[in-house]
């Protein structure tokens, strides 16, 4: 669902499989013991955070994967040691089917929501500095209620994080457009600072095989309920 704030652009996802564009490959944090198994400890939520929505504003609509209401496009620019899943803009139940490889930790919004400063550009007056962004994007978020997230039918923990300030380079046909009015509201360019503000899950890779992942959040008016039947595909590195 997307929601335009009158001096800023501002959009509302939450749960998704995405790309990313930032942060090398989103794995900056993390290492590969000698046993080949994935260590998660020293991620860094709030850079990931960032990367996830740098991936998510930088991709056309065409292929958006929090646009995709099949699952078609969870592979889309998916590198490194983890992938990134999706909820959608519009609130409305769905349904996606997903093959992930065996060795990759999904990391994912429960909801969330990005401001950027936009100065002149959909409905934003002057510049906006990343405390006033913070202010602006975190009451949707703080209202946030009813959040959960199960994987085949237990609960798993989530966290809230801001993200650190980041730039957002959205191309020509980018997901404000529609929200913003047209095209000459919501160009491609380079914008910063943006924030994020939401509740995230990083999961450890899951065992080969079928799994069912649900996210259901509320916030106000928005409503998320988000359901992927994932398979997770051997790898060979041999």
């Amino acid at each position: 669902m997307a929601h335009v704030l009158k001096a800023t652009k501002r959009v509302v996802c939450a749960a998704g499989i995405a790309l990313t564009v930032a942060f090398g490959g989103h794995a900056a944090a993390q290492t590969i013991s000698s046993s080949g198994d994935l260590d998660l400890a020293g991620t860094d939520w709030s850079a990931l955070s960032a990367a996830w929505w740098q991936s998510v504003l930088s991709t056309p609509t065409g292929v958006n994967p929090v646009l995709d209401s099949t699952g078609e496009h969870c592979m889309v620019g998916q590198r490194g040691p983890i992938w990134f899943l999706h909820g959608t803009f519009s609130g409305s139940a769905t349904v996606r089917n997903c093959l992930v490889p065996a060795d990759k930790a999904l990391f994912f919004p429960v909801i969330n929501n990005v401001v950027s400063n936009t100065p002149n550009l959909c409905g934003q007056a002057g510049p906006m500095n990343t405390a006033q962004l913070r202010a602006a994007v975190a009451p949707f978020i703080d209202a946030a209620n009813h959040l959960s997230v199960a994987v085949d039918g237990q609960p798993v923990p989530m966290r809230r994080v801001r993200s650190i300030p980041f730039a957002m380079t959205p191309p020509a046909d980018n997901v404000f457009v529609v929200p913003c009015g047209g095209p000459d509201q919501s160009p491609t360019g380079v914008f910063s600072p943006t924030v994020d503000d939401g509740y995230y899950v990083l999961l450890e890779p899951l065992s080969k095989g079928r799994h069912t992942l649900r996210i259901l959040a509320t916030s106000g008016g928005f409503s998320t309920d988000v359901t992927y039947n994932l398979t997770i595909a051997p790898v060979s590195l041999r």
